[in-house]
C-alpha cells in the first residue's frame, strides 16, 4: 500500500512539474518584413526586438509566409554558397535560414540567395531564445 502510494505521489509530482514547465514556454513570433528589411521579435505578445536585416535579392527572394523551425544549427556553413559561414542558424524552409552574417554593412538591403540575415550579436540572441521556448512555440511570419 504504501508503495501504491509513493508511484502515486510521484506520479502526480511529474504532472505538476511537467505542466509548470509547459507553462514557462512563451509563444515567440518573428516578423520578417521583406520591404523595410527589418524583424520584429514579439514574445507573449510583447514586441521585444527590431533588427535590420537583409533578405533575398531580386532573382533570390525569400519566400513569403508563415514558418515553424525545422533546424537549428548554433554553427553551419552553406554547401552551396562557397562555404560561407551561417552562424546560428534557424532553418525555416528547407535550405532557407535566418542566421547571423559578417556582411553588417548589407543589412537593411536585399542581399542574400533567399536567407534572412542578421547581425551575429542579434542571430545569437534570436537563435538562444527560439532554443529556449523551443521550435514548436516559434512561428516566422514573412510577408
Amino acid at each position: 500500500m504504501l508503495r501504491l502510494f509513493c508511484v502515486s505521489a510521484v506520479a502526480a509530482l511529474s504532472v505538476v512539474f511537467l505542466s509548470a514547465s509547459d507553462l514557462a514556454k512563451a509563444d515567440v513570433i518573428v516578423h520578417v518584413d521583406r520591404s523595410s528589411q527589418t524583424m520584429a521579435v514579439v514574445v507573449d505578445g510583447t514586441p521585444r526586438y527590431t533588427w535590420r536585416v537583409s533578405t533575398g535579392r531580386p532573382g533570390y527572394g525569400t519566400p513569403g509566409g508563415t514558418y515553424h523551425p525545422e533546424m537549428l544549427a548554433r554553427s553551419w556553413f552553406s554547401k552551396k554558397y562557397y562555404n560561407s559561414p551561417m552562424p546560428h542558424s534557424i532553418f525555416f524552409n528547407g535550405g532557407i535560414a535566418i542566421h547571423g552574417t559578417h556582411e553588417i554593412a548589407r543589412l537593411g538591403g536585399a542581399a542574400s540567395h533567399g536567407c534572412v540575415r542578421l547581425d551575429p550579436a542579434h542571430a545569437a540572441v534570436l537563435y538562444g531564445l527560439v532554443q529556449r521556448e523551443g521550435m514548436g512555440a516559434t512561428t516566422i511570419v514573412v510577408h
